[in-house]
């Protein structure tokens, strides 16, 4: 699955991914009354509202972008109601020709790994037949109880040709508390940095790993270090935009050839039409505001690696 990421990524020469991450405060009010109409104010009008917002995003933005990135959270508030139109997302993206890196962030042991990575990648067995559940090509995988919890991810992974993000150095203030602390005089954060190019050499797609790493916009340095310790890694950079990432921060994630690194932005696009920048489309044109929005980005971050 990392070829075709990559060949995603070529093939629309936009190293980005749209956070598909919708709050109710971001659809705009004829979106939730036209749900609100038909299912009343109740999660299914909710989900309703929900799955015709996220419809009109990828419609107006398939054609740019080579990935997409639900975070479950924002579906998963509204219940199952809401874990149905999370699927029907991926599906959707899917039938675009859009890699979904599916954002759940897990990170458990044993057969419990196991039995998220089977729900989010793999097939899970029901009598003579298999099926695939959510069925996302990559999944964000928390790290910090060890090899026990990403193993099973990788055996899915080997056997589906998917893919792992795996939290390395993560773009919120307090990450540091953890991730920055001294381990024999480095800071944790490289220790997974290699473990995760440990993990990554046994899967190796033609020049990437399936094993990516999740390293925060808002720590340029820290991503120059990673980038040396992690050069077979794809990095998931999340943080522009909306977090104070831009373009010029980000060169260091990216190897020479122009690849290594894509760059995520949430409510940055879904939201575009709430800044000041794009409030001429208004809320009736939200999602041409989150293309104008997806195209800023890519002529911004390629603007700073062809000038660096």
């Amino acid at each position: 699955m990392i070829n075709k990421l990559i060949s995603n990524i070529q093939k629309t020469k936009a190293p980005v991914v749209v956070g598909l991450d919708p709050m109710l405060g971001y659809i705009p009010e004829h979106i939730k009354q036209k749900a609100f109409k038909e299912f009343g104010e109740t999660l299914e009008g909710a989900a309703e509202a929900i799955w015709q917002f996220n419809k009109e995003i990828v419609d107006h933005t398939w054609d740019l972008i080579p990935a997409v990135k639900p975070q479950i959270a924002m579906y998963e508030q509204f219940g199952i109601e809401g874990l149905k139109v999370y699927k029907r997302t991926i599906d959707y993206c899917r039938e675009k020709g859009l890699v979904v890196i599916g954002d759940i962030k897990r990170g458990d042991i044993g057969s419990t790994s196991a039995a998220y990575a089977v729900g989010h990648l793999g097939k899970v067995q029901v009598g003579s037949k298999s099926y695939a559940a959510f069925d996302e090509d990559f999944a964000t995988v928390n790290p910090y109880l060890g090899s026990d919890g990403v193993n099973p991810f990788i055996d899915v992974c080997k056997d589906e040709k998917k893919g792992l993000f795996i939290l390395v150095k993560t773009s919120n203030p307090s990450s540091g508390e953890f991730q920055d602390q001294l381990v024999d005089g480095r800071p944790l954060y490289e220790l997974v940095g290699e473990k995760v190019a440990e993990w990554g050499e046994a899967c190796m797609g033609d020049n990437y790993s399936y094993v990516g790493a999740v390293v925060g916009a808002t720590y340029p340095e820290m991503g120059k270090v990673l980038r040396r310790i992690m050069p077979k890694t794809y990095i998931l950079v999340p943080g522009y935009g909306a977090q104070g990432g831009q373009g010029k921060d980000l060169v260091h994630f990216f190897n020479e050839d122009g690849l290594g690194a894509i760059v995520n932005s949430s409510r940055g696009i879904i939201a575009a039409y709430k800044q000041e920048k794009y409030a001429a489309f208004g809320a009736e044109h939200f999602a041409e505001a989150s293309r104008a929005a997806v195209e800023d980005m890519v002529k911004d971050i390629n603007g700073a690696l062809e000038s660096r």
